[in-house]
C-alpha cells in the first residue's frame, strides 16, 4: 500500500487495524470498488464522506490505517481524509464504547438543559465527555445538532433518539443499554 502523506503522529497506518480485520477490510474494499472511482480527484472527493461513514460503521472508528486505506482507494491525500474526519463531530479516530451516548448541544437542547443531562451522565458513568468506560461499554459525547429540536433536549444512544430528556431520565436511558 502506498503512503499518501502524513499529518498524524507516528508511522502512517501504524495502528494496523485495517490488516487485523481482513473481513472488514474486504467489505470496505468492495464498497469502495462499487463506486465509480476514477482519476479525477475532485470527483473522488465527492465519495469521501460516504466511504468514511461505511468505514466507521465497519470498524467502529477511523484510525490511521483505515484513513490511509480510504485515501489510497479514492486517490486522495491522507491530509484530505483527516481534514474531513477532524471537521465533522460524527467521525472519531479513537475506539468508542458499545453504547455511544451523545447529548445534543445545539441551541434548542442547550437552552432546555442539555448541559445538566451531560453532567448527570458523567456522574452516573464515572467518565468525562470524549471518554469510554473501562469495560468498553459506554462512551459519552456531545453533538452540535441532531435536527430534532422539537424534542429538545435530545440524547442519542447509537442510532436511538430519546427526546424531552430530563436529568431524572438519565438512569433509565443507561439501564436501557443493559
Amino acid at each position: 500500500m502506498k503512503k499518501s502523506g502524513a499529518c498524524l503522529k507516528g508511522p502512517i497506518g501504524s495502528d494496523n487495524l485495517i490488516n487485523q480485520q481482513p473481513e472488514k477490510r474486504k467489505a470496505l474494499a468492495e464498497f469502495i470498488g462499487g463506486l465509480p472511482i476514477g482519476d479525477d480527484r475532485e470527483r473522488n472527493r465527492g465519495y469521501l464522506i460516504e466511504c468514511l461513514h461505511k468505514a466507521q460503521e465497519l470498524f467502529g472508528y477511523l484510525p490511521e490505517s483505515v484513513q490511509l486505506f480510504v485515501a489510497d482507494h479514492l486517490r486522495l491525500h491522507l491530509s484530505e481524509v483527516y481534514g474531513v474526519i477532524s471537521f465533522y463531530s460524527y467521525f472519531t479516530t479513537v475506539p468508542t464504547g458499545k453504547y455511544r451516548i451523545n447529548v445534543c448541544m445545539g441551541t434548542a437542547c442547550f437552552v432546555r438543559g442539555a448541559d445538566r443531562i451531560l453532567e448527570e451522565l458523567k456522574r452516573h458513568l464515572g467518565i468525562d465527555e470524549g471518554e469510554t468506560s473501562e469495560n468498553g461499554k459506554f462512551s459519552i459525547g456531545g453533538l452540535r445538532c441532531v435536527g430534532a429540536c422539537s424534542l429538545a433536549p435530545v440524547v442519542m444512544v447509537n442510532d436511538k433518539v430519546y427526546g424531552n430528556v430530563a436529568p431524572g431520565k438519565v438512569l433509565d436511558i443507561i439501564n436501557d443499554c443493559e
